[in-house]
C-alpha cells in the first residue's frame, strides 16, 4: 500500500511540474471588435486584460497563424505561425502603465479554438517564453512596399501638377507661394489679384492643396489607424491610392464650402472684400506647412518608417500651433489694414476659423493623432 501512495506522490508531482495551475480564463469574455459591420467574416476579436490581479502570475497567450495583436490601438505582436507564450503580468503593467488593457486579434484565422488567453502560475514544458522576444520594436517590421509605394507616387503626382501649374500660371502660382506675403499681407486690399475664386486656375490649385492634405491623412490612417484600414478599406497599393484621390477631392469640396462660408460670415460682418485676403493668406499657411510635412514625412518613409508616428505626431502638432499663430497674426493684419472694432474682428475670426479649426483638430485627436 505505502508503494502505491509512493507512485501516486510522484505522479501528482510531475503532473504539477508539466501543468500551469490557471487563476483566470479569459476564453469566455472575448467580443467581436467588428460588431458594427453589416457584412464580411469576422477577423477581428478582443477582451480588457485585467493587471492588477494575481501580479506575480504571466498570461499563456495563443494565438493562430498570421495574428496581429493590438494593446490600446497600438502594435504589439505578430505571428507567422500557430504560437504559445508567456507574458508577465507585471511586465505588462510596467510596459503599459495602466490597471488594465485592451487586447485586439486581427487574424484570418480566427476560431475558438485557436485564441486563447489564460492567467497562470507556472508553465507547460515545453513552451518557449521567448517567443515574442523579437517583437519589439514591432513598429518596424510593419514597412510594406505597397504603403512606400503610395506615398512617393502620390508626391511625384503632386510634384508633376505643380510643374504643369507653374507652366500655366507662373505669375499666379508665385503669388500663391510668396512667403513674404504672409508677413506683408500685400493682397490686403479692394482689388487684389485673387478675386476671381470660382476660376479653373483657383480650383486647380485647390485641388493640388488638397491632394498634399489627403496624403498626409492617409499616411496618418496608416500609422494610426492600420488596423481599421486594413480591415475596411485595405492596405495596397490600389486602395491608398484610390482614397487618397477620393479624400483630395473631398477636402476640395470643403474648401469651397469653407470659402463660401467666410464670404457669408464677411458680409454679414460688413468686411467687404476682406473674406479673398483672409482664404490666401491662410491658405499659405496650410501650402508651407503641409508641404514640410510631406517631405519629412517622406525621409522617414525611406529611411526610418519606424519612427514615422512620432515624426507625424510632432509635425501636426506643430502645425496646430503654427495655424493658430497664423490666425493671430491675420487678426492684427487686419486690425491694421481695416478700419473696423477689435472686438468685431476677434468675433469674426472665432466664428470663421478658430471654432471650426478646433473642433476639425479635435476629431483628429480622436482619431489617434
Amino acid at each position: 500500500m505505502s508503494k502505491i501512495r509512493l507512485l501516486f506522490f510522484f505522479y501528482f508531482l510531475l503532473s504539477t511540474a508539466s501543468v500551469a495551475q490557471v487563476l483566470e480564463n479569459y476564453d469566455g469574455q472575448w467580443k467581436s471588435a467588428r460588431e458594427e459591420s453589416w457584412f464580411g467574416s469576422n477577423n477581428q476579436i478582443e477582451l480588457k486584460l485585467d493587471l492588477t490581479a494575481f501580479p506575480q502570475s504571466e498570461f499563456q497567450i495563443k494565438l493562430p497563424a498570421k495574428s496581429t495583436v493590438f494593446i490600446d490601438q497600438k502594435l504589439w505582436q505578430l505571428t507567422t505561425g500557430d504560437t504559445v507564450f508567456y507574458k508577465s503580468v507585471n511586465e505588462l503593467k510596467a510596459e503599459f502603465r495602466k490597471d488594465s488593457v485592451d487586447f485586439t486579434v486581427v487574424s484570418p484565422n480566427l476560431a475558438p479554438m485557436n485564441v486563447g488567453i489564460k492567467k497562470v502560475i507556472g508553465r507547460i514544458d515545453g513552451v518557449d517564453s521567448s517567443v515574442n522576444s523579437e517583437e519589439i520594436p514591432l513598429s518596424a517590421r510593419f514597412v510594406p512596399q505597397s504603403v512606400k509605394d503610395f506615398y512617393f507616387t502620390g508626391l511625384f503626382v503632386i510634384i508633376f501638377f505643380l510643374a504643369l501649374y507653374k507652366l500655366a500660371y507662373p505669375y499666379l502660382l508665385a503669388v500663391m507661394l510668396q512667403p513674404l506675403a504672409v508677413i506683408s499681407a500685400e493682397d490686403f486690399s479692394e482689388s487684389g489679384n485673387l478675386q476671381k475664386f470660382f476660376s479653373f486656375d483657383i480650383i486647380f490649385y485647390l485641388l493640388i492643396v488638397g491632394m498634399m492634405i489627403s496624403q498626409t491623412a492617409v499616411t496618418g490612417l496608416v500609422i494610426f489607424k492600420k488596423d481599421w484600414l486594413e480591415t475596411w478599406i485595405g492596405l495596397d497599393f490600389s486602395s491608398l491610392l484610390l482614397i487618397w484621390l477620393l479624400g483630395a477631392f473631398a477636402i476640395l469640396v470643403l474648401t469651397i464650402f469653407k470659402f463660401i462660408g467666410i464670404r457669408v460670415i464677411s458680409y454679414l460682418f460688413d468686411l467687404g472684400k476682406a473674406e479673398f485676403s483672409h482664404f490666401f493668406y491662410l491658405l499659405r499657411l496650410v501650402v508651407f506647412g503641409f508641404a514640410l510635412v510631406l517631405l519629412v514625412g517622406a525621409y522617414f518613409v525611406a529611411n526610418n518608417f519606424s519612427e514615422l508616428g512620432s515624426a507625424l505626431t510632432i509635425l501636426i502638432t506643430s502645425f496646430f500651433w503654427f495655424y493658430i499663430f497664423g490666425v493671430v497674426g491675420l487678426f492684427l493684419i487686419m486690425m491694421n489694414r481695416l478700419s473696423f472694432k477689435k472686438y468685431h474682428l476677434f468675433t469674426y475670426l472665432c466664428i470663421a476659423e478658430l471654432v471650426p479649426f478646433l473642433i476639425f483638430s479635435k476629431w483628429i485627436m480622436f482619431l489617434g493623432l
